[in-house]
């Protein structure tokens, strides 16, 4: 997809950070055009295979399922980079088990891109037997890509981190109530200095934008989220969620 297109593509958000414009769509991944560049976030691959072996009865189908959403992410948009921001692999070791049906799905992924990999606290050792590069934290402009937010959790310090973080880590949700129905959904969550980005694993789940985790991260009167629907992206203002 051409970002032109995008522009006029109601399925994706449109967002505007740090002067920079980037298109977030119901898969979990963030476009930036000026970039060519695809960022995802927290995809813990084998985390049902770490599961598993800790004694846990879950089926073995989360890996596969997170690589067919993100080919159909790379496809869509068609990168020439891509950045993964951390917990890629649910385990240090995840990446030298990978199945090779995997294995040699993710590598023709990475074949013929700029692929960077963001350590995390799941996976702080780079992909072994995976191509691409491998660092803690990269810096492009104004922006900062890596893993954990930088902050000390008090709101007096919201303010006392390099702006223009994009992270990911805490695998933002966010509630709304229509009706009757409550509905809670993966997203986006961000306000003029920081952008979280939700977790794109099949297995992961999502931690509401009200927890107290998220204390001191964002200026509450501009904070803005995106939530992933079936199709498309809806974003709302802060005051229009619930707890």
């Amino acid at each position: 997809m051409q970002p032109a297109k995008a522009e006029t593509d109601t399925s994706c958000g449109r967002i505007l950070f740090q002067g920079e414009q980037f298109f977030c769509d119901h898969q979990g991944g963030l476009f930036w055009p000026q970039q060519n560049c695809l960022i995802v976030s927290d995809l813990h691959l084998e985390k049902g295979a770490a599961m598993a072996a800790g004694g846990s009865l879950v089926p073995p189908y989360d890996t596969g399922e997170t690589l067919n959403r993100l080919a159909r992410c790379i496809e869509r948009w068609r990168p020439e980079k891509v950045i993964c921001l951390g917990d890629s692999f649910h385990r240090d070791d995840s990446a030298s088990n990978l199945p090779l049906k995997y294995r040699v799905q993710l590598s023709e992924m990475i074949r013929g891109k700029d692929w960077l990999w963001i350590t995390g606290n799941h996976d702080p050792q780079r992909p072994a037997g995976l191509q691409g590069n491998c660092q803690q934290e990269l810096t492009i402009g104004r922006l900062t890509f890596r893993h954990e937010q930088q902050n000390t959790g008090q709101v007096d310090d919201l303010f006392a981190f390099q702006s223009g973080e994009i992270s990911g880590h805490l695998h933002p949700s966010a509630v709304i109530h229509r009706r009757t129905k409550r509905l809670r959904r993966r997203c986006f969550a961000g306000d003029d200095q920081r952008l979280i980005l939700p977790a794109f694993g099949a297995f992961t789940g999502g931690l509401n934008i009200s927890h107290p985790a998220y204390a001191g991260l964002f200026d509450q009167n501009n904070l803005r989220v995106w939530m992933l629907g079936q199709n498309q992206v809806y974003e709302l203002a802060a005051s229009q969620l619930s707890r």
